[in-house]
Formats: C-alpha cells, structure tokens, sequence
C-alpha cells in the first residue's frame, strides 16, 4: 500500500470504487422503480397514492398509528379554525 501524505492509497482507491459501484447500483434501482411507478400509472394507478402507501407501510403499526392520528389532529385543527 502506498502511503501519500498519511494516507493508504490503495485502501481509499478500493472504498471510492466501492462506493461509485453502489452508486450505480442505486441509480440502476431508482430508475426501475420510475419504471414501475410508470406502469402503474399507465394501468390506472395513482403514483402519489402508491409512493404513500410504501411509504406507511415500511412503518410498525404503533408508528402508522400515530401518524394516522397526528394526520387527523391537524386536519380537525386547520378545518375548525375556518
């Protein structure tokens, strides 16, 4: 290993092209989630609807809860101050 200034060269070079692989990775996924997104879309679903429902359902039932209930507090708030 090459040691440049305090720093083991070969080692960095091994984590940046880590690093820039799961970037590639990452960015190959987002696009083949936009596709599937796109097909549902096309088929008659709600992207936004859909984006909402991954998103509650990566949550545990007490944390959705909570959410649901926060969600219905400010609407009641909002809605009464009208």
């Amino acid at each position: 290993m090459v040691d440049t200034g305090g720093v083991a060269g070969a080692a960095l070079r091994a984590f940046i092209e880590r690093i820039e692989r799961l970037e590639e990775e990452k960015k190959a996924l987002s696009d083949d989630i936009r596709e599937v997104y796109a097909e549902a879309k096309a088929q008659g679903f709600e992207p936004k609807v859909m984006r909402q429902v991954v998103r509650l359902r990566k949550m545990d039932r007490e944390q959705r809860q909570e959410q649901e209930a926060l969600l219905d507090l400010y609407l009641h708030a909002i809605e009464g101050g009208q």
